[in-house]
């Protein structure tokens, strides 16, 4: 199997790796500019930059980048740093593999497909989890794992995955809680409970009497999505997936903020951009 082969296997199975591509080198190298390997989050490798001590460090490299998404840049004399005997440098460029993180949906109402369209156009590999047949159709939710189940029954099947997003927004309270006293301890990215104040209150309080200690607890996230006054099902969708977004940019210690509200940055010249320097208050350019 070749570097290429193993990455779109990786991809459609949403398996985290990485690529490392040899970008320059200098004195006596075993590999030349252009060298490519792939390497799962496992630590299996498929291709090579040359072998040895070499290799071994940047597989490990590269099963930290397959893991925490982060690309590194590294310049190894191989003398110095590994004690080989070539005398030669290599720079090595290595990134993650983009594939897509798991979400998984449990419910499958208005709210559910309203949101998995748009969590799938943000590049999420959804799953759609609901024990009702008649609503988890490929009809109303095109494009989305459909899993027709009991949530709980499925999740308890399921390994815990610390790269998987959870939503859970099902047609019963009990149902809820069940789910969310079930996620928080495993290893995940997120979870997220539709709701008022009133019902996530009322859960941490469960919660907090079933024996989930403070630090767990913390983990929920609820009322899901940023409050911009949704109330339709598209328009929940809409601030759901924008706190999605603002996580997964590394965004969550900024408050949300209308764009037209944010101050002005002006070019280096220290112009303001024509378009935006003339857009009267309440222009939607602004």
């Amino acid at each position: 199997m070749d570097v290429w082969t193993a990455a779109a296997e990786a991809v459609r199975a949403g398996t985290p790796a990485a690529f490392v591509t040899i970008t320059s080198v200098g004195g006596s190298a075993p590999r030349h500019p252009g060298a490519r390997m792939f390497v799962a989050a496992t630590g299996e490798a498929i291709g090579t930059i040359g072998g040895g001590a070499l290799e071994h460090r940047l597989i490990e490299v590269a099963r930290d980048v397959a893991t925490s998404g982060t690309p590194r840049k590294l310049v190894i004399d191989t003398v110095r740093d590994l004690g080989m005997c070539c005398g030669g440098q290599v720079e090595a460029y290595v990134e993650p593999l983009a594939v897509r993180a798991p979400f998984v949906i449990f419910g499958c109402g208005h709210v559910a497909a309203a949101t998995a369209p748009l969590l799938r156009s943000l590049d999420f590999a959804v799953t759609v989890v609901d024990a009702r047949p008649d609503l988890t159709t490929a009809d109303r939710l095109p494009g989305v794992e459909l899993v027709v189940d009991d949530p709980r029954h499925w999740l308890d099947g399921t390994l815990p995955d610390p790269r998987c997003w959870y939503l859970v927004v099902t047609h019963d309270h009990a149902l809820d809680l069940d789910l969310v006293e079930r996620l928080l301890p495993r290893a995940h990215a997120w979870v997220g409970l539709i709701g008022s104040r009133g019902k996530i209150s009322r859960f941490l309080v469960r919660l907090e009497a079933a024996g989930v200690d403070a630090a767990t607890r913390s983990r929920l996230c609820g009322p899901v999505g940023l409050d911009i006054g949704a109330e339709t099902p598209a328009e929940i969708a809409v601030a759901i997936a924008a706190e999605v977004v603002r996580l997964r940019r590394g965004a969550a210690d900024r408050a949300p903020m209308p764009l037209h509200a944010a101050p002005l940055k002006a070019r280096p010249d220290g112009a303001v951009p024509a378009m935006l320097a003339g857009a009267p208050p309440g222009d939607p350019t602004r």
